[in-house]
């Protein structure tokens, strides 16, 4: 393999746009050796005799061929499992990630932006950098609920195209007031744009919009199988109105999702029970550790409503090292958002693994 060539590095800066070189990569930790509870996954594995089922399944697809009409299967189960309303439509993505970047190629036209709450989930603002649009940021209060003064400022200055909407919020973890959200809701749909509740971690949550999304027609609902169990099978799912759905999905690569993808998709969602029965054990582990955290000398930890608990220490740096030294891997989030001053992010793990959490964060206080 030849040495790149340095001389050409003046002309490559040329060709690459100006704000991408001053971005930063999105940033994935090294977990080799490590318990690993930095990124929200469902720390479970199928159980063995789901994984020689799935093995079978997986083998006998026609690997040979572009994705087919199974595809709608898929489209058709997931509607099913989330309860999707009459008159809507479900659009599959990448993973969320595609779908939040389609949504903002789908959006850009002159004077497009996009709006959200901060500290929020990074694509956010990502997205709508990469397409050229403005990004507004409008700041949460000091315990993470929405400023529902400066959201509704910001929506009348700026006039947004999507406002986005994580409910519960990452990394904060919190559901935030329903009577703020209706407000919001509404305010941005008298000026013309759209909103996104992103419910990327349901299955872990006490409310959904859901049952309420059919009010509106302004409204799409963002959802993933990442947090489901599936993170490394990347299924992205954007629920909303027919003839909106019908639109943005112009802008959607042909067969973004593939055969291996769906078929592993479309085999979870038939075994449900088991995900669910996961899920529980998550949310009863959440409740365990919430209390183990309360009670912890020097830390404070937000209540959940996700796979994961916010908490604040001393010394977030420190506190980090100590626990990686000690081979527990978690999210330093205190240089995110001034907000979050000395915030790690702890995702929920097995009972196991949440006990040598525990005993990692507290010798490295």
């Amino acid at each position: 393999m030849t040495a790149p060539d340095s001389t050409s590095a003046p002309r490559l800066k040329k060709l690459i746009r100006q704000d991408v070189q001053s971005m930063h990569a999105y940033a994935i930790q090294d977990s080799a050796g490590m318990i690993k509870l930095d990124a929200m996954e469902n720390p479970h594995r199928l159980p063995a005799a789901l994984q020689a089922h799935l093995g079978q399944r997986l083998g006998a697809l026609a690997l040979n061929r572009y994705p087919d009409g199974r595809i709608d299967d898929l489209r058709h189960a997931l509607a099913d499992y989330a309860g999707m309303p009459e008159g809507f439509d479900i659009m599959l993505g990448n993973g969320s990630d595609e779908l939040i970047g389609l949504l903002a190629m789908a959006c850009d036209v002159p004077g497009a932006s996009i709006l959200a709450p901060e500290p929020g989930f990074v694509m956010y603002g990502m997205s709508a950098k990469l397409q050229g649009l403005t990004f507004i940021g409008v700041p949460l209060t000091a315990d993470f609920e929405l400023d529902e003064a400066a959201m509704l400022a910001a929506i009348a200055q700026h006039q947004p195209s999507i406002t986005y909407l994580a409910y519960p919020n990452n990394p904060t973890a919190n559901l935030w007031d329903d009577a703020v959200i209706e407000k919001i809701i509404n305010a941005v749909g008298a000026q013309g744009g759209l909103v996104v509740m992103d419910e990327a971690y349901q299955p872990f949550s006490s409310k959904s919009y859901i049952d309420r999304i059919a009010k509106h027609r302004h409204v799409l609902l963002l959802r993933t199988l990442s947090k489901f169990g599936l993170a490394g099978v990347r299924i992205g799912y954007l629920m909303g109105p027919k003839a909106l759905i019908a639109e943005i999905d112009k802008v959607r690569p042909p067969y973004n999702i593939s055969v291996l993808n769906y078929e592993c998709a479309l085999f979870a969602l038939e075994h449900g029970d088991v995900f669910a029965s996961q899920a529980r054990e998550l949310v009863a582990q959440r409740a365990l550790l919430l209390a183990a955290l309360s009670a912890m000398k020097g830390v404070k930890a937000w209540k959940s409503d996700a796979n994961m608990i916010l908490v604040r220490v001393p010394d977030a740096a420190k506190t980090f090292e100590g626990m990686k030294q000690r081979k527990v891997l978690v999210k330093n989030v205190s240089k995110m958002h001034p907000l979050l001053a000395n915030c790690l992010r702890v995702t929920v793990g097995t009972a196991e693994e949440n006990v040598q959490m525990l005993a990692a964060l507290e010798k490295s206080l």
